[in-house]
């Protein structure tokens, strides 16, 4: 505006010939007299400079859609469903309406104030990713937390399919201990088929082995000659697709009414997961819903039994009572070997349900087999 006003000012205030004036600055003799007019019509807050963007732009979309894009923009945001430029253009294609370009609806939703753009944000494309390149190749599993009106925690077991990120289970219980891990899996299982291998942390109703032990969840996935990986200590982006699914489901429970008891809270996770699996178009399935992305191709199987037979060796004392204990899918057990033994430090070499007790001198004490079902292991489970 400075060069505006001088020149502006050399012509009016000075007297000075417009041809003058523009060849003695180096501009345009038309420049100087359009800045001479608009000085006269508006004053010098008309030379500041104009916006040379066209009046009109034959290729905007109309009014109306960016109004629907919009009005799903705050539906889906209040519903708490993800609501980004891809998901908007499903439900476009959904409605049966033109779907104008990705890239088309972020700049709309810019416009209208609803995206902030951050471009210090770390690209995603510099992630590195990977993925089960089947479906049940892989299952990932995980508990998170959900706090209920009556001031309960509630504990949602989650487990997705890795490679179409279908949730195949999310349960909802007070406390989730082995056995229910074990209920939920085979419920899954009972649905969409066994996995060939799963993934988890290191929790203990997953992984017993920092307690020198296995689980009954482990003999489960060992029988059936399914693989066990679990995450490194501390390092949750191993299992980062279930965590991110937590994020997702979570999103849309704090928008609900929160439920007092735990059976509200499963009903509003269960209308949550039909709406994820059948209707929610993922954006790394290439915009299909995770029920269509895991029927698109051949599902995996697990392999042969790894472990048919688990064998252990452990060192104990027997007790005043005359017993020892042994814990065998998550349960404590008493074997009863007789009071006369008491004191006498014994060796337990177990292969599965098949026990035997054996002194450090060599003697046979007891060779039986195990009842998972009873607490105390009686003489009637002997072996001859």
């Amino acid at each position: 505006m400075d060069l505006a006003r001088y020149v502006v000012d050399a012509v009016v205030v000075e007297g000075r010939g417009v041809r003058e004036v523009a060849r003695s600055h180096g501009v345009s003799k038309s420049g100087v007299s359009v800045l001479v007019n608009r000085y006269r019509a508006g004053g010098y807050e008309a030379l500041a400079p104009r916006s040379r963007r066209p009046r009109t732009n034959p290729r905007r979309i109309p009014e109306a859609l960016e109004d629907e894009i919009i009005a799903l923009r705050k539906q889906l945001g209040e519903i708490g469903f993800d609501h980004g430029p891809r998901t908007i253009a499903w439900h476009l294609e959904r409605r049966g309406v033109g779907v104008p370009a990705e890239s088309t609806i972020a700049r709309v939703l810019r416009r209208r104030g609803f995206v902030t753009p951050q471009p210090a944000k770390r690209p995603r494309s510099s992630y590195g990713r990977f993925e089960a390149r089947l479906p049940n190749e892989c299952w990932q599993m995980d508990v998170t937390h959900f706090g209920l009106a009556s001031g309960i925690e509630a504990e949602i077991l989650n487990v997705i399919d890795d490679h179409s990120r279908l949730c195949v289970a999310a349960v909802t219980r007070t406390t989730t201990t082995t056995h229910d891990v074990v209920d939920t899996f085979h419920q899954a299982a009972a649905q969409w088929g066994y996995p060939a291998s799963v993934l988890s942390d290191n929790a203990a109703i997953f992984n017993a082995r920092f307690r020198r032990g296995r689980n009954v969840f482990q003999t489960e996935l060992d029988v059936r000659g399914i693989v066990q990986k679990n995450s490194r200590p501390y390092h949750p982006q191993t299992c980062g697709k279930i965590e991110r699914f937590h994020q997702t489901m979570k999103k849309y429970l704090v928008q609900q009414r929160r439920p007092r008891t735990v059976r509200g809270l499963q009903a509003q996770v269960e209308r949550f997961v039909a709406y994820y699996n059948e209707s929610r178009p993922h954006r790394a399935r290439e915009r299909m819903t995770p029920q269509e992305a895991f029927f698109a191709r051949e599902r995996a199987h697990p392999g042969s039994p790894l472990f048919a037979t688990h064998f252990r060796v452990r060192t104990d004392r027997v007790d005043n009572d005359g017993n020892v204990t042994l814990r065998y899918g998550s349960k404590l057990l008493h074997i009863g070997v007789g009071r006369p033994h008491k004191g006498v430090r014994i060796h337990l070499y177990v292969a599965d349900r098949d026990v035997r007790i054996v002194t450090f001198e060599g003697e046979l004490l007891r060779h039986l087999e195990i009842d998972p079902s009873r607490v105390y292991q009686g003489r009637d489970r002997e072996v001859q």
